[in-house]
């Protein structure tokens, strides 16, 4: 993509009304814009970054044998008064009636319509278990909507819910989608600790949030001071063998955290602020025994089934990556969320040296495949360092009329601003490893 030719709306200046620097830096960068109090438009750039994210989350749950679905966001209250959360989900649900005054809501979660579309096909224990999930726009009316897309009122999330036909299946299912959040969050280059956590509004007697350490998370955790160990060698390591590592150390949020029963000893009992990204919940058989919902067992007798309920704030994510990897400069973006690998940077556009070698090192770059952001603009070279550092893409190539005279081109790496010049050749092949 041609910078000249995309969208790309800077500020150079912090917003007065971002409080955070995940907010501040996405505003600057332009990639959202606020159109209403906890509700934002997502621009190109921020845009290629959510798609990213989602495209991961797919990606893992459908190699865990989820399979995908879409519901829609409006809903009937009917199924909602079934469950008997109607009157209990507060001012948070917005509702509304249509032309005929039939009652609806959009949603803020989709247990009830999962479980209706479920009782509506599934009649046999032979069809179970199953795991349906969507990615998903949802609305929850926060009374203080902050922090730019980690608290907002619209946001897209990943919801899945799985049936089962005991309880020890649930539960393996739990463990299996507890393994997966760990694979997903460490593609992302994030490290998110499984803590002991209240189920909430959902509901059921088994819940573990993701969280992410960062000074501006809104959780209070508590851990063994070991889950610091596992995070400071895991050079080298799966992100399965880092779940494994991490499930069996203490770590709690908030009220779970009780005090005087912690089996950690004083001294390795840390304390953070966290950024919760991501919930898992063994149900039981809270909506399913609610809406009437059974099928045939093995014996041909009835069963209510048990359902486990698996969340992921994928546009929270989007501000959690950018609170755990940015510095004075701006973003810095891990490879696998990055909205384009490469930044190529042309310094004197006109030069007819330096536009063949930009437009020969893009050409290539793009027949491989690797998405390249080219600068192909008449802004002065500091300002295209700044804009390059402050969107954060992981590698930026810069061509210059000296350089484009001997054939060489600057490699930088955004994560430890390693520059390196070298023969254009050279950095086309390590750009495609």
């Amino acid at each position: 993509m041609r910078l000249s030719k995309f969208f790309l709306p800077l500020l150079r200046e912090n917003p007065s009304e971002a409080q955070i620097i995940s907010h501040r830096l996405m505003l600057r960068s332009g990639m959202v814009r606020q159109q209403a109090a906890g509700i934002y438009s997502w621009l190109p750039l921020g845009l290629r970054v959510l798609e990213n994210v989602a495209r991961i989350v797919a990606e893992e749950l459908d190699a865990a044998g989820c399979v995908r679905v879409l519901m829609p966001t409006l809903q009937p209250s009917e199924l909602w008064k079934e469950s008997g959360r109607y009157d209990s989900m507060g001012k948070e649900m917005l509702r509304f009636n249509d032309r005929a005054e039939r009652e609806l809501l959009y949603s803020p979660t989709n247990e009830e319509m999962i479980v209706d579309i479920f009782r509506g096909y599934v009649k046999s224990y032979k069809q179970l278990p199953l795991n349906l999930y969507q990615i998903q726009w949802k609305f929850r009316d926060e009374v203080r909507p902050r922090f730019g897309v980690m608290r907002g009122r619209e946001f897209l999330m990943k919801d899945a819910y799985s049936f089962h036909l005991d309880v020890e299946d649930a539960k393996r299912e739990y463990a299996k989608m507890y393994d997966a959040y760990h694979r997903i969050f460490a593609r992302m280059g994030l490290v998110a600790i499984a803590v002991n956590a209240d189920s909430g509004a959902i509901g059921g007697n088994l819940s573990h949030e993701f969280q992410v350490l960062a000074e501006t998370g809104e959780s209070q955790i508590y851990y063994d001071q070991k889950v610091e160990d596992v995070m400071a060698n895991m050079q080298g390591k799966q992100a399965w063998e880092i779940g494994e590592e991490l499930r069996g150390l203490y770590a709690a949020a908030d009220e779970q955290h009780k005090p005087d029963a912690c089996p950690v000893p004083k001294e390795r009992l840390r304390e953070a602020r966290g950024i919760e990204v991501g919930h898992v919940f063994f149900l039981g058989n809270k909506y399913s025994k609610a809406m009437g919902v059974t099928i045939t067992g093995a014996d041909g007798n009835p069963v209510t089934p048990e359902m486990g309920c698996y969340g992921i704030g994928v546009s929270r994510l989007v501000g959690a990556i950018i609170e755990a990897s940015h510095d004075d400069n701006g973003i810095i973006w891990p490879e696998s969320v990055a909205p384009f690998k490469i930044g190529l940077i042309n310094l004197r556009v006109g030069d007819a040296k330096c536009d063949a070698l930009c437009q020969q090192l893009y050409e290539s770059l793009q027949s491989k495949g690797v998405t390249v952001l080219y600068d192909d603009t008449d802004e002065r070279a500091g300002g295209k360092f700044a804009s390059m550092d402050l969107i954060g893409l992981p590698w930026q190539v810069v061509i210059g009329p000296k350089g484009a005279e001997k054939g060489t081109v600057e490699l930088k790496n955004r994560r430890n601003g390693e520059k390196v010049e070298m023969p254009v050749e050279n950095a086309l092949a390590q750009l495609l490893k």
